[in-house]
């Protein structure tokens, strides 16, 4: 699919924009869309703004084909997504269900399968008739057992704000508790191709608009500051910077980016190995300043330079999206106030795990640069 001329001039214009501003200190150091096919790629872009606002797919028209899942499967995954359409919930909660039945049925509407079955477990969430779930042939229609995961959901206080993986246990108590979660990076991909881009609303089915500010997305992703991208991935005046730098003044809230668990809080050594991160830096000390690095759902990792002062959260601590984290500063190798933010793949510490945070946050609906 082609990039319409007005958008491929905007990213020219942004591109040689961020080869002129600030400079910081990047150089400590397959999108998760990889199990979709090429086409599959194309049809995410081109869907990932609208934020839902066209509404869900009909489950029995023709649905995109999204590896490795076959054709029944997606139409499950429509049935699940209109189903919260009809109830109301938000898309965030489209993503949770889809992810759900993604484990437990792989998005196959099972019936008995006898000595393999767990228990009494049938259809596509798994439901079980003991339990109280409803009976056999209930819990074997995928709008009545999409309704009951939504409508349990609901009871769930503050599940917009958790992360996927523990709202679907709430809901489930499964034996596997961490199991949903690597299924959110699909699920999401799949919402926003059956619902006009919903990976990227805010709000519930009728008040729907794109995410903007400090909104986090149905995708689970928000941005850690609302400010403009000075210098980018890896430009041709900067190969090494593993990052991008968002401008904005001292003391402005940084927040994860999206749910999960710290997995590094530090005062970064500079090129002299001392650590010094209460004071402001300057180009060439070396060294990230005081930092926090945060793992996602689907072996994301999230990385947060130059802080002003030590962090507000300490390592192993489980971070909801949006929660503040630290605060802008300049420390480390750092010509003013801005936060250096990297997002690298299968959780690689290294520069080789690093992607382009800008592609990668317009993949989820929420676009760095700005509250807009």
């Amino acid at each position: 699919m082609s990039i319409p001329r007005p958008r491929k001039i905007a990213l020219l214009v942004a591109l040689v924009a961020t080869l002129a501003l600030l400079c910081c200190g990047g150089g400590i150091t397959a999108l998760f869309v990889g199990s979709l096919t090429d086409e599959n790629k194309d049809g995410l872009n081109a869907s990932s703004y609208g934020c839902g606002k066209g509404g869900p797919v009909d489950p029995d028209t023709k649905l995109p084909r999204i590896r490795p899942y076959g054709a029944e499967q997606i139409r499950n995954a429509a049935v699940i997504i209109n189903v919260g359409a009809d109830l109301k919930m938000p898309p965030r909660a489209w993503v949770i269900a889809v992810a759900t039945a993604m484990q437990e049925s792989r998005l196959n509407n099972l019936g008995n399968l006898g000595t393999r079955n767990d228990h009494d477990s049938l259809g596509l969430f798994q439901q079980r008739p003991s339990s109280g779930w409803g009976s056999p042939t209930q819990v074997r229609d995928p709008v009545y057992a999409a309704t009951k995961f939504y409508n349990k959901l609901k009871t769930i206080q503050g599940w917009e704000r958790m992360s996927l993986t523990r709202a679907a246990q709430r809901v489930q108590i499964s034996a596997y508790p961490d199991a949903y979660a690597k299924h959110e990076p699909l699920a999401t991909q799949i919402v926003n191709q059956l619902a006009d881009g919903a990976a990227g609303a805010a709000g519930d089915s009728v008040t729907m608009v794109c995410a903007s500010g400090r909104q986090i997305a149905a995708s689970g992703w928000t941005r850690p500051v609302g400010a403009v991208v000075g210098s980018g991935f890896r430009t041709a005046s900067r190969p090494t910077h593993q990052g991008v730098d968002l401008i904005a003044g001292k003391q402005t809230p940084i927040t994860a980016a999206a749910s999960g668990i710290v997995s590094k809080v530090k005062c970064d050594e500079d090129h002299s190995g001392r650590r010094t991160c209460n004071v402001d830096g300057y180009p060439g000390k070396g060294g990230c300043g005081w930092m926090v690095e945060i793992q996602h759902a689907g072996d994301v990792m999230t990385r947060y330079c130059h802080m002003i002062v030590k962090p507000f959260v300490h390592e192993g601590q489980e971070v909801t999206a949006g929660e503040i984290i630290g605060r802008v500063g300049t420390s480390g190798n750092s010509s003013g106030p801005h936060l250096h933010f990297e997002v690298h793949l299968n959780n690689d510490r290294s520069s080789a795990g690093a992607i382009d945070p800008v592609r990668f946050m317009r993949e989820q609906g929420t676009p760095l640069g700005g509250e807009g």
